[in-house]
């Protein structure tokens, strides 16, 4: 997926992955009600803590781009 975290960056980390992620799910690489990564795959790709991964993903969906599942994971919002 070739996400890239810069921690020495003035963005935050949370940010960095929120806007990484938003830009792959405008380009179309994720389709509505399509799952995107794991926390578990995003914090092994990236090297983020699971907190700061959970942070971008609560960007997301604030923005209304994504929502939650318990159990099942986080997937693209339908447009």
């Amino acid at each position: 997926m070739e996400l890239e975290i810069d921690p020495h960056a003035k963005i935050p980390a949370y940010r960095q992955l929120a806007d990484q992620l938003r830009e792959q799910i405008t380009a179309g690489r994720y389709g509505p009600r399509e799952a995107i990564p794991s926390l578990t795959q995003l914090m092994g790709e990236t090297g983020l803590a699971k907190g700061t991964v959970q942070h971008a993903i609560s960007v997301l969906v604030k923005e209304g781009l994504v929502y939650t599942v318990s159990g099942r994971g986080t997937f693209v919002s339908p447009k």
